[in-house]
């Protein structure tokens, strides 16, 4: 069961040829993890949402309200029997058909798509986990790169290489050639009582689970915590690397071409992570 623009359908084709998300990559979306109907992080999913839509030059209807998106979410929760489970909602929004590269109208519809996921909270992971770098194309920084849109070609043929090569993930190089984050979320590498992050304008993703890890660590007193530029030359150095998202939470590297990772740090991020969700 799928929502669009407010109406809960089985529909399965619900959008022409010509819709805009499918023909120039002219949409956004949001990927929220709910348990038991609570939406995990859901204000800053939608004040993403719409300070995405704003800079795509997207209309936002006065019906956008924070209110309506997640009754519409809660609705299609409902439609699948999900909102006592743990699910994965997709939200997107896209430009309403017309044009070619420039269209007709900046008025835009959404979809709600929602698919069950195991996991009530977020769960420690440290299985063998090897990463290597995906050199064959680079993201240019700006501030669309940054952006959750799904023009996501680079992430695409990313994940094949990853395949091809018995990787459990890969991660992406700037122009500038500077790590920005994996194929499917932001970074973290751990040297010593240092905490990195690329910072945003280096073209990572402005993500929601990069959000809550920093306000985490700024809770650490014993560690320091800092927004630089990461070149591929650290990584072997760290003592630590692990890539975050809102739907696993944080996943620890544990092998990075010769290098042997532990995940110490990522399980009391962890920790205090799941404690700040059930307090709230």
């Amino acid at each position: 069961m799928t929502n669009f623009n407010g109406t809960i359908t089985t529909e399965e084709q619900l959008i022409s040829i010509n819709n805009r998300g499918y023909a120039y990559g002219d949409a956004l979306f949001e990927t929220i993890k709910s348990s038991h109907g609570k939406l995990f992080f859901w204000e800053d999913h939608y004040f993403r949402l719409m300070a995405s839509m704003r800079i795509m030059r997207m209309e936002i209807p006065m019906s956008f309200t924070m209110e309506f998106l997640e009754e519409q979410i809660q609705n299609t929760l409902k439609a699948n029997n999900l909102n006592n489970a743990s699910a994965r909602v997709k939200l997107m929004v896209h430009r309403n058909e017309g044009g070619l590269y420039l269209p007709t109208t900046n008025d835009v519809s959404f979809m709600i798509s929602v698919k069950q996921i195991d996991n009530d909270f977020y769960v420690f992971k440290n299985d063998f986990y090897e990463v290597d770098l995906f050199k064959d194309y680079y993201v240019s920084p700006s501030l669309l790169s940054t952006l959750k849109t799904n023009n996501k070609a680079l992430n695409t043929v990313g994940s094949i290489y990853a395949k091809e090569n018995n990787l459990s993930n890969c991660l992406i190089l700037n122009t500038n050639k500077h790590v920005i984050e994996a194929l499917n979320g932001n970074i973290f590498v751990v040297k010593g009582n240092i905490i990195k992050t690329p910072p945003i304008i280096d073209g990572c993703l402005k993500g929601i689970m990069r959000k809550q890890i920093t306000e985490v660590l700024k809770t650490l007193p014993e560690y320091e915590f800092i927004e630089e530029s990461v070149s591929p030359f650290e990584l072997q150095k760290a003592d630590e690397i692990f890539i975050t998202n809102v739907i696993v939470g944080i996943q620890p590297v544990t092998k990075y071409r010769k290098k042997l990772f532990n995940a110490d740090i990522s399980k009391i991020i962890l920790q205090k992570l799941n404690v700040k969700l059930r307090l709230s």
